[in-house]
C-alpha cells in the first residue's frame, strides 16, 4: 500500500484555483490559470517528474517559466508574469501562479520531494 502524498496541490479547472496540502491540511488557495480555448491542461493525478527553477519553453518563444514543476510531458505548474490572467483561462496548458505562490509551492516540493507531492487536476 502507498503513502499518502506529503504535498497535495489540487487544481479546480472550473474555478481556476489551487488548494495546496500539506500533510492533509490545507495550507493555501490560490488563483491560477489554465489552458484557454484550443489548448488542453489535462486532469488526472500525477507526481512531479522534474523540477527547475527556471525553465524557458521551447515551444512558446523562450517563454519564462519560473519555478516549473513538471508533471506530464511539457505540462508544468509554474510562475507567471501575467498576474492579471489568474483566475481565468489563459495558457497553451501549464497551470501558472503567481510566481510568489510558485516559489513557494516549488519550495515544499523540494523539501517533502517530488516523489511524496501530487499535482491533482479536476473539471
Amino acid at each position: 500500500m502507498s503513502q499518502a502524498a506529503s504535498v497535495v496541490a489540487k487544481v479546480d479547472l472550473s474555478r481556476q484555483t489551487m488548494n495546496v496540502y500539506v500533510h492533509g491540511k490545507r495550507r493555501y488557495t490560490w488563483r491560477v490559470s489554465t489552458a484557454r480555448r484550443g489548448y488542453v491542461t489535462p486532469t488526472g493525478s500525477y507526481s512531479v517528474k522534474r523540477m527547475h527553477t527556471m525553465w524557458y519553453s521551447r515551444k512558446y518563444h523562450m517563454s519564462p517559466m519560473p519555478h516549473s514543476l513538471f508533471f506530464k510531458g511539457g505540462y508544468a505548474v509554474h510562475g507567471t508574469d501575467a498576474i492579471k490572467s489568474l483566475g481565468r483561462p489563459a495558457s497553451h496548458g501549464c497551470i501558472r501562479l503567481h510566481p510568489t505562490n510558485a516559489r513557494k509551492l516549488f519550495q515544499l516540493t523540494r523539501r517533502y520531494g517530488p516523489g511524496n507531492t501530487r499535482i491533482k487536476i479536476v473539471r
